[in-house]
């Protein structure tokens, strides 16, 4: 082939502003082109999602080797594009690379073979509470978390299940031989509970506390909800839950509830097959209020459950009358909870929430000031297909944030060295370039969850590596948010394992004084959350990240390889920090020695 082509989606010198946009925003595109032969024309071809019919096709102008032209997005959605260069020889096209990923692209022979670059546009920038904007986050299991009952007796324990003999114990599942939970265990944990350790969490640094559901509910984990108007009788009363928000508030921090409502409970009052409550539930009867919120196949014994499991029978969201019950009265599920005044809400399984549900709920929770709502997603959610149907929930109006699980899984495979430091860094600047910044700069950050592997078992019980990953976790832009007990040491595979008691009498007191430095680290910090920030590698064996803001700046290092490193100049691929900053940075590290598993902020450089 006699074409090279020189084009960065990362580089503003190639496309500008960076990143997603607002409908209606004049977005530039310059490529290079060298070629032997005649360039006979350079194309720049654009479709929006969905629209594939109607691709716009942008004759780029000549410039020497430069090709120019514009395009302004009318709508908000996802954009594609990718290049066409006919030269009197050849036809060709220049795509990004395999996997969607931003940066630098490749040539393609044939259009079909042709990746296309993301454009995201929203339709408006989103508002952010300030509150949450310097957040740091901390995420409580509610049962397993403290008993607050001085004589420690369990509230209301709940028929055909089982309390622990002693809080050391390792949470385990009772299950029948088509391995469904007979028997739900519970360790007692309360609101009350909650209360009395809000001088641990304000010492540890905790503004925010995000709680696991707390509304009644069969299970332990609760995202079964038997009444979304009722607070489980376990975790205490509807006084004790007021108490404890008020008391988060007098100790200047927020709560964020778990929004659970793509699901019920089988024995919920609304479905009610085993008739615990006294309405008429969707399983009695087809005449109850309820039937038409759920989609039986065979009634009553067969219904559309989540992913299958049938203790969760699937609410119908497109439904009018659970729309009104969830957010479109002003009694609904949002109001009534938020009235009592919680700060915002996570909403379960977003995916599977229509953008319009979630837009509603949304302008439910605006209707109250300085409120948050995140959604939980597993993956680049600014081109989530769910269901065959993109999802538009992060272009502005919808969730301002979601759990970004992809940086948790970013931070673990670049730590145990499954990724190389140049892999990671294409990955990080791809989720930047397709986020809108409010989205990445605020992200609702975690390295464990309830879903997911402890994150000491998860790195193998390496400790510098565990460093490393409480490091990154609040030093990278986003919302840190802590899984309850991991600041104690504990360890644990897939649920339930993940799920054990707090030890309280025995938590490690190493990992809890580094996770507390981090927190109040990050609190002396908080001019980062809306500075720049750029990423760079390396070479084979390092990360790094710098943030600067008028004349403050700061630079994060880390030597992810198994050996101590000393830096060399030519090491570096700075290729997105300015260059003013560049010659800083290697002058700064050129040099200097890096020790395995250790991580360096430099607050002068």
């Amino acid at each position: 082939m006699s074409i090279v082509i020189e084009y960065d989606s990362f580089q503003t010198t190639k496309k500008v502003p960076f990143g997603a946009v607002v409908e209606g925003t004049n977005v530039e595109f310059h490529i290079r082109v060298h070629s032997s032969d005649t360039i006979k024309q350079v194309t720049l071809h654009v479709a929006q999602d969905g629209h594939w019919d109607t691709e716009h096709q942008l004759q780029m102008a000549p410039a020497k080797l430069c090709y120019h032209t514009d395009f302004t997005p009318k709508n908000s959605g996802l954009y594609f594009y990718y290049f066409e260069v006919v030269t009197d020889q050849e036809d060709c096209f220049y795509g990004c690379m395999d996997g969607g990923f931003g940066g630098e692209g490749v040539v393609y022979l044939k259009r079909s073979d042709v990746q296309m670059y993301q454009l995201t546009v929203m339709n408006r920038v989103e508002t952010i509470p300030e509150w949450y904007q310097h957040g740091l986050a901390y995420h409580i299991f509610v049962d397993r978390f403290n008993n607050g009952n001085p004589d420690g007796h369990i509230n209301a324990p709940k028929p055909d299940s089982f309390i622990y003999g002693q809080k050391s114990d390792l949470p385990m599942y009772i299950r029948n031989n088509k391995q469904e939970v007979v028997r739900w265990d519970f360790y007692g944990g309360n609101l009350l509970g909650i209360q009395k350790k809000l001088p641990y969490l304000k010492q540890l640094g905790v503004t925010i506390i995000y709680l696991s559901p707390i509304f009644e509910a069969r299970s332990n984990h609760r995202y079964d909800t038997g009444d979304y108007l009722k607070i489980d009788p376990m975790l205490g009363t509807l006084e004790d839950f007021d108490n404890l928000v008020a008391a988060i508030h007098d100790n200047g921090m927020r709560v964020i509830l778990d929004g659970v409502f793509n699901h019920v409970g089988v024995t919920s009052r609304y479905f009610n097959q085993a008739g615990l409550y006294d309405t008429l539930g969707a399983a009695q009867s087809k005449d109850s209020r309820y039937y038409p919120w759920f989609t039986f196949t065979k009634y009553p014994q067969e219904y559309d459950s989540w992913w299958g499991v049938t203790d969760l029978p699937t609410v119908d969201k497109d439904n009018e009358d659970f729309q009104k019950f969830i957010y479109g009265n002003d009694d609904s599920v949002i109001d009534y909870w938020t009235s009592r005044g919680i700060d915002g809400w996570r909403l379960d399984v977003a995916d599977e929430l229509p953008d319009e549900f979630i837009l509603g709920i949304r302008q439910a929770l605006d209707k109250y000031p300085d409120k948050i709502l995140i959604g939980e997603v597993w993956e680049d959610a600014s081109h989530k297909l769910a269901y065959g149907k993109r999802r538009h929930y992060i272009e502005g109006g919808m969730l301002q944030a979601v759990m970004d699980y992809p940086l948790r899984k970013l931070i673990i495979r670049v730590l145990t060295g499954d990724l190389k430091p140049s892999e990671w860094w294409l990955e990080l600047m791809t989720l930047e370039e397709n986020y809108p910044d409010s989205v990445f700069r605020y992200n609702f950050n975690n390295i464990g969850s309830h879903d997911t592997v402890r994150i000491l078992t998860e790195l193998h019980g390496n400790r510098d590596w565990l460093q490393q990953a409480f490091g990154l976790l609040f030093a990278m832009p986003g919302v840190p948010c802590v899984y309850y007990g991991d600041e104690a040491g504990l360890t644990g595979g897939k649920d339930p394992d993940n799920r054990a008691f707090f030890p309280w009498k025995h938590a490690d007191k190493n990992i809890q004084q580094l996770v507390e430095q981090w927190y109040h680290w990050r609190a002396n910090h908080q001019w980062i959350d809306d500075a720049k920030f750029a990423p760079f590698y390396l070479d084979s064996y390092g990360i790094g990240f710098v943030y600067w803001k008028d004349d403050q700046k700061l630079l994060v290092v880390l030597n992810t390889s198994p050996n101590n490193r000393q830096v060399n100049a030519n090491d570096f691929m700075l290729d997105v920090v300015p260059s003013g900053l560049t010659v800083e940075i290697k002058k700064f590290l050129t040099g200097k020695n890096l020790e395995h598993g250790d991580i360096k902020v430099f607050d002068e450089f």
